[in-house]
């Protein structure tokens, strides 16, 4: 019974480090720069918005990119085999808490290549993706940065800390921050839940 309960005690103080962490995380964003990413998003509605990402962050990605599908922006996830080739004025927007993962940090630079517009969400400005990207949104992640910052490669090694594996906080302050965006656009474009319900997938 003693061990149950110690476990338990364990998990709530987890539970709450985390919670903490992500409030502190999200109280750090500056303002101007989501301004800016909501501007850019809004600038056209009828462009193509690519969503880049790996691992769990990948998986946020992918709410996120529903969630605007549900605004009615067409809006796509790279790997999907419906995703159509992405030009110029075309928006990317790239998910990489330590804006060194491979993946996306070569898709980012073909879309540079391409003309298209880059807003990275990332925790440091000064990373390949954070050099690529024509606007930067910053969400402070892990304290600790892993001494092998690609996602896929670090996953492998085991590379991470013992309170939040593998990039915890960032991955939960930007479900968070995203879910917050997500709230930002409806009231701009003047939506109510259920006009967002009318493109809810109705097989699945």
């Amino acid at each position: 019974m003693i061990g149950v309960y110690l476990r338990l005690a364990g998990y709530q103080r987890a539970t709450h480090d985390l919670i903490d962490s992500v409030r502190e995380s999200l109280a750090l964003v500056n303002p101007d720069q989501v301004e800016k990413m909501v501007a850019e998003m809004l600038v056209s509605t009828d462009r193509r918005i690519l969503v880049l990402g790996a691992g769990r962050t990948g998986l946020i990605g992918r709410a996120f990119a529903m969630r605007l599908m549900h605004l009615g922006f067409q809006v796509y996830v790279m790997g999907e085999t419906i995703t159509p080739s992405i030009g110029r004025g075309d928006l990317i927007i790239a998910l990489s808490g330590s804006g060194a993962t491979k993946l996306v940090v070569t898709a980012a630079e073909i879309g540079r290549t391409i003309s298209a517009k880059i807003i990275a969400i990332t925790s440091y400005a000064d990373s390949d993706l954070g050099k690529l990207a024509d606007q930067i949104v910053l969400i402070k992640g892990r304290t600790k940065v892993a001494d092998e910052k690609d996602y896929f490669l670090r996953q492998l090694m085991g590379d991470y800390e013992p309170m939040a594996p593998l990039g915890t906080v960032f991955e939960i302050s930007l479900m968070t921050f995203l879910d917050g965006v997500v709230v930002e656009l409806m009231h701009r474009l003047g939506l109510r839940e259920s006009e967002l319900r009318m493109r809810h997938a109705t097989i699945e």
